[in-house]
């Protein structure tokens, strides 16, 4: 009997691991939305699903997700938004009921589009509302234009990066600029490679927390704390080898110069830390204190630490910041202009 009881008991246990997986959903919504998930689709997004969010039919037949939403039929008769955000809005306020059966059920929604145009810029808050009221923590993960588009482009992104903030738990921003300072020899397809990376990263690194056992454990719950209140979010990733590991790793992680970040004003902070067998806990002490150091006096810091055969003499750490201040904020990105 008892021999029966332990297996049944285990068989539980496994069960409730596995429904112990957050539920994580990505939304890609726009031209640059929808182009995003297409590239980081085909199996990279393991443990989330993808959605792909258009008022242009064609695009959106050409895009890869495991679901396509079409909005805004009676608005833009699926020819887009023609780059104007209140056709983009309307579009995802017209099919609200849709978008809000498609979104539900999930505990973590990443939402990514492309600010300036107008289907990203008018729907993008939108969904990101939908998705906050069906109770998932909704994390936007955005970029800006290049300087180079113009004054109007950048305007209509100022006011809907104003509009997201409001909207969701935590936005991070990608200044579109930046891929040309870190990247001015690479192809456009490998530039922004390059900044769904920041996506990519984000959800495997998530899925790893949530699910991976450590000597120091972290749950999904932590990040819930991390990134819910709002404000400016960033996701860093550092990774480092020999005696220098520990400061190695950490200023890979808070020096992504893909990212537009404050992180001096933080108020909280989750802090991953990954290592061979001989990592010690004094290692991760000091690691943490390294990144303690850089967020505001006060920030609300949990921290985990793992092992892993694989990593060899390498140390990995991952940072996630919430609550932090943007280099460009909407207050600085006002190009001389009133408003809209």
């Amino acid at each position: 009997m008892s021999g029966s009881y332990s297996e049944n008991s285990e068989g539980r246990l496994k069960q409730a691991s596995r429904n112990g997986r957050p539920t994580i959903l990505v939304v890609g919504c726009g031209g640059a939305g929808c182009n995003t998930i297409t590239r980081v689709s085909g199996g990279e997004l393991r443990g989330a699903e993808t959605i792909a969010v258009n008022t242009d039919a064609q695009d959106l037949l050409n895009a890869e997700a495991d679901e396509k939403v079409l909005i805004g039929r009676e608005v833009t008769n699926g020819l887009g938004a023609g780059g104007e955000p209140k056709k983009g809005r309307e579009s995802a306020l017209k099919e609200k009921g849709i978008l809000k059966e498609a979104l539900s059920e999930h505990e973590l929604v990443f939402l990514t589009y492309g600010l300036g145009g107008g289907t990203g810029t008018g729907a993008g808050p939108v969904i990101g509302e939908i998705a906050k009221e069906s109770g998932a923590l909704t994390v936007a993960v955005v970029t800006l234009p290049f300087e180079a588009e113009g004054e109007e482009r950048n305007r209509k992104a100022v006011e809907g990066l104003s509009r997201m903030e409001e909207a969701v738990d935590t936005t991070i921003v990608i200044p579109d600029d930046r891929l040309l300072e870190i990247t001015p020899d690479l192809s456009l397809p490998q530039a922004f490679e390059r900044a769904d990376k920041v996506l990519k990263d984000a959800i495997a690194g998530v899925v790893e927390l949530a699910t991976e056992p450590g000597l120091i454990n972290l749950d999904f719950e932590d990040i819930l704390a991390t990134f819910e209140g709002g404000g400016t979010g960033v996701i860093g990733f550092g990774k480092s080898t020999g005696e220098r590991r520990v400061e190695e790793a950490v200023e890979e992680a808070l020096g992504n110069p893909l990212l537009d970040m404050d992180v001096d004003r933080a108020e909280r902070a989750l802090i991953a830390v990954r290592g061979s067998p001989d990592v010690s806990l004094r290692e991760a002490e000091e690691l943490v204190e390294k990144v303690s150091e850089k967020l505001d006096p006060d920030a609300r810091i949990a921290w985990g630490a793992r092992t892993s055969e694989d990593l060899e003499d390498s140390l990995k750490v991952m940072i996630m910041v919430g609550g932090a201040g943007s280099d460009e904020g909407t207050e600085e990105m006002d190009f001389g202009l009133e408003s809209l």
